[in-house]
């Protein structure tokens, strides 16, 4: 009865939410799609990877990625579902350009060792890269919920796989920047919607909760791309918030009442954006992010580094320590 009872205030808030963020104004789809054509680029065959790519924002980024370079860009999808990376990659349009690949790479980031060993691989063969993407996502209701490495999963999924994935092809990102290319990393949750965190229990081993775990999360990327961006000057890192998403997670969440509030989703998705528009969104973030650290909305704007930022200087020095202890065992 409790968790139904959380269930619902959970979908009230996000109701009203929803309709809040539905009432500003909004740049069109159209513009945002004409801006991605008119940015992609051109002067040389990009690389992107798709970290997430297989279903869900990822997917409609990789899509909308795909369209506009005419598949004129080497697109690597990391998931976990083959088939669904197989039937994507057949959307794409055929290259032109010679030495193009589109290929999907498994890899469950929940867990470190797969990280850090997919995210080597990765790097070993591929020397420069364009454009890194980071969605992977889960939603449950389970508390803490560790892996055989000591991580919680949600936690694993939403920041310390990312960042260690993130940190192993920094050398190829690197050698893109040097070459003159784009050099863009992205990681798309909640920017702007984190929480002040306790440095004294980084991973929340000792309080853990929903809401925590949920505030955790945001403020833990906001401050990561802060860190990278002052680590590895002339390249972009980008947090993104994409709003609420048609995806498939509700249908894929182990927790039964989130897998039955799905059949909710006829009365939320006039406030919700489909896959492909939000991938369109996010690109469009991507795209025209500069050199250095930023936050993005679901629209795809800029909305600084100070608003509802909840780091800071130790902030970033503790994270940093604690997550690479954490990412490396």
């Amino acid at each position: 009865m409790l968790r139904v009872s959380y269930l619902a205030s959970i979908l009230l808030a996000l109701l009203s939410f929803l309709y809040y963020h539905n009432l500003k104004p909004m740049p069109s789809l159209a513009a945002a799609r004409a801006f991605n054509l008119a940015h992609v680029p051109t002067s040389y065959t990009p690389t992107a990877i798709f970290v997430g790519g297989t279903s869900g924002i990822g997917q409609g980024m990789a899509e909308a990625f795909a369209r506009h370079t005419k598949g004129n860009a080497s697109i690597i999808l990391v998931g976990r579902n083959k088939a669904a990376a197989e039937a994507i990659i057949a959307t794409f349009p055929k290259p032109t350009a010679p030495d193009v690949k589109h290929e999907f790479v498994e890899c469950d980031i929940t867990l470190m060792k797969n990280a850090r060993r997919v995210a080597g691989e990765l790097q070993a063969r591929i020397p420069r890269i364009n454009f890194l993407v980071l969605s992977p996502g889960v939603l449950t209701l389970d508390g803490r919920n560790e892996t055989e490495e000591g991580i919680d999963r949600k936690l694993a999924v939403h920041y310390y796989g990312r960042w260690r994935f993130i940190r192993e092809l920094l050398p190829s990102v690197e050698a893109a920047h040097a070459a003159g290319e784009d050099a863009k990393v992205m990681t798309v949750l909640a920017a702007g919607h984190g929480g002040a965190i306790d440095l004294d229990d980084l991973g929340l081993k000792k309080t853990f909760s929903l809401p925590n775990a949920a505030r955790a999360a945001p403020t833990y990327n906001d401050i990561m791309v802060n860190d990278l961006a002052a680590r590895y000057p002339g390249i972009s890192f980008i947090h993104s918030y994409p709003g609420g998403v048609n995806t498939g997670l509700l249908k894929s969440s182990n927790s039964a009442a989130l897998r039955y509030s799905r059949f909710l989703t006829p009365i939320l998705s006039p406030f919700l954006y489909t896959v492909e528009s939000a991938g369109e969104y996010q690109l469009h973030s991507l795209l025209k992010a500069g050199p250095g650290a930023s936050r993005s909305n679901q629209r795809g704007e800029d909305i600084g580094l100070k608003t509802a930022y909840f780091g800071s200087e130790e902030a970033m020095k503790r994270l940093w320590k604690h997550t690479e202890e954490e990412t490396a065992r």
